[in-house]
């Protein structure tokens, strides 16, 4: 009996280990050759490597105070996201520069770190431009206008004089309901330049709390009317949370040309970045279509100030 139950005993051991050895054994430790796609395992590794040779990544660039178009926009960097590029690729199974995916690196000064002054552009690299169309006549035009945005989806900016706000709460709503930026013009197009600090603050003030009570937000962009400023001007508008904005391309669309010379003046100075100066007129009215049209055959996305302005590629 004794006999027996040592055997028993060496019976169960035996047992023990061998589970132990089954419960151990993985054939993807052991050993054995794993079930991938070699395909994928040489994309994803060419991918790192284009990603660990810097070959496409772009260092950040901080807002800074230009000589001539004083308050600059900074830029994102970029570098690759490995792994949503690899998921991108891995169906066709080969590296495809055009299908890589970026993680964008924001700069480390914004523009609101900046001392204040005037902007008269986005970033240089940006392929991008903004419409900026001032308004304090013109009331007629303006249906025609967003009807042509509307057609082409393209979002733009109205810097809205205060009195004519007023006298057209619906059109102002109009705008906003088709989702561009309103921006303010001043109470009733004085030259800011020749004005006291008491007199800036009233004109900005009272056209922000006109264009809050019609729009429910209140206006972050300021335009000084016929571009005329001082340094006091930029001063009492940031003061009031708001950036002052200028213009590098002028339709000059007051002086009646016809839609051809505006649209060549656009073309022979239109640069990634700018800004588009216009109004209600009627070549605005009539050839804003083309114009838009040129715009993006030329690759520039157009787009909302604070699109532009923004440090996202």
């Amino acid at each position: 009996m004794r006999e027996y139950k040592k055997y028993v005993n060496l019976l169960v051991f035996i047992l023990i280990l061998f589970a132990a050895f089954r419960l151990d054994y993985n054939p993807f430790i052991d050993g054995a050759v794993p079930v991938t796609n070699s395909k994928k395992d040489e994309l994803y590794l060419e991918i790192e490597q284009k990603a660990a040779t810097g070959e496409y990544k772009e260092a950040p660039q901080n807002a800074y105070i230009d000589r001539v178009y004083k308050k600059t926009p900074g830029r994102n960097g970029r570098d690759i996201n490995v792994e949503k590029s690899y998921q991108r690729m891995k169906k066709a199974g080969v590296f495809q520069e055009d299908l890589l995916i970026f993680d964008q690196i924001r700069p480390e000064i914004d523009l609101i770190d900046l001392e204040s002054a005037p902007i008269y552009r986005g970033h240089p690299e940006k392929q991008m431009v903004s419409f900026m169309i001032n308004v304090s006549w013109g009331s007629e035009h303006i249906p025609a206008i967003l009807n042509t945005l509307q057609e082409h989806q393209v979002k733009a900016n109205f810097f809205i004089e205060g009195k004519w706000a007023r006298e057209n709460p619906e059109l102002v709503q109009m705008i906003v309901e088709k989702g561009h930026l309103v921006g303010n013009h001043a109470y009733n197009h004085p030259d800011m330049a020749r004005l006291n600090n008491q007199e800036i603050e009233t004109q900005i003030k009272q056209t922000n709390e006109i264009l809050t009570a019609i729009t429910g937000e209140t206006p972050t962009y300021f335009t000084p009317p016929s571009g005329s400023f001082k340094d006091e001007v930029v001063k009492i508008a940031s003061e009031e949370g708001m950036e002052t904005i200028l213009w590098t391309v002028d339709t000059i669309d007051w002086k009646k040309p016809s839609v051809s010379v505006m649209i060549n003046r656009v073309n022979d100075n239109v640069h990634p970045g700018a800004i588009i100066l216009m109004h209600p007129t009627p070549v605005i009215a009539e050839g804003l279509d083309e114009l838009i049209t040129l715009l993006k055959d030329k690759d520039f996305r157009l787009g909302r100030l604070d699109t532009l302005l923004s440090t996202e590629r």
